[in-house]
């Protein structure tokens, strides 16, 4: 098995492990029989348990960084690639965290951890934003003056609907009730001369 397979069995395999036992309740003992590997291979890769869980954070963020460029790739209007990156970056976000189990309260608990594996994440998705403004201000569709600072508000913004929008804290059922609203705020900001309602 090459390197790179190896590195995200045990990653796979840690992050399974997590989710099922909580990050205190699983040694890297348990992540390398599990992996059918020996300590020394998980060494090799990894010095510490906080190592190995702070790649599978990493992982995730990778995970719905390339849902967001798929999303920047569909052949749509600007205008609904802006809304679909938003709504991507959250329902990608709830999915990690409802998938990983008993992990979700160390990603709440650990936060600051998670921020300094999400500065790699954070700065490519300020500049996809910013990629995605200047498409619409050449196609003559948005109207943005600042556009690092337009792409950087967005995403910040997004950062903090995190948490309630994991959690189903906003006034609406679902996201399906929620799009309108957002689209509409979106358009409202960054659109010329469309007039919506919210």
């Amino acid at each position: 098995m090459s390197v790179q397979k190896t590195k995200t069995l045990l990653v796979d395999v840690a992050r399974q492990l997590f989710a099922k036992n909580g990050f205190e309740n699983t040694s890297m003992n348990d992540i390398a029989v599990e992996a059918k590997r020996g300590r020394r291979t998980l060494y090799t890769y990894f010095n510490s348990k906080e190592e190995i869980y702070l790649a599978v954070i990493q992982t995730e963020l990778e995970r719905l960084f390339e849902r967001m460029e798929e999303v920047s790739r569909k052949s749509i209007s600007t205008e609904e690639k802006l809304v679909q990156l938003i709504f991507a970056h959250l329902d990608v976000m709830k999915e990690a965290v409802y998938r990983n189990g008993s992990l979700r309260a160390e990603f709440f608990r650990d936060i600051w951890k998670v921020e300094a594996v999400r500065k790699n994440f954070d700065k490519n998705e300020i500049n996809l934003f910013r990629r995605i403004l200047n498409e619409g201000i050449d196609k003559g569709v948005f109207e943005v003056r600042y556009v690092r600072l337009a792409a950087e508000i967005l995403h910040y913004c997004l950062k903090g609907c995190e948490v309630p929008y994991i959690y189903g804290r906003y006034a609406v059922q679902n996201a399906e009730e929620l799009y309108p609203y957002v689209r509409s705020m979106v358009l409202k900001h960054f659109c010329r001369n469309i007039k919506t309602t919210y």
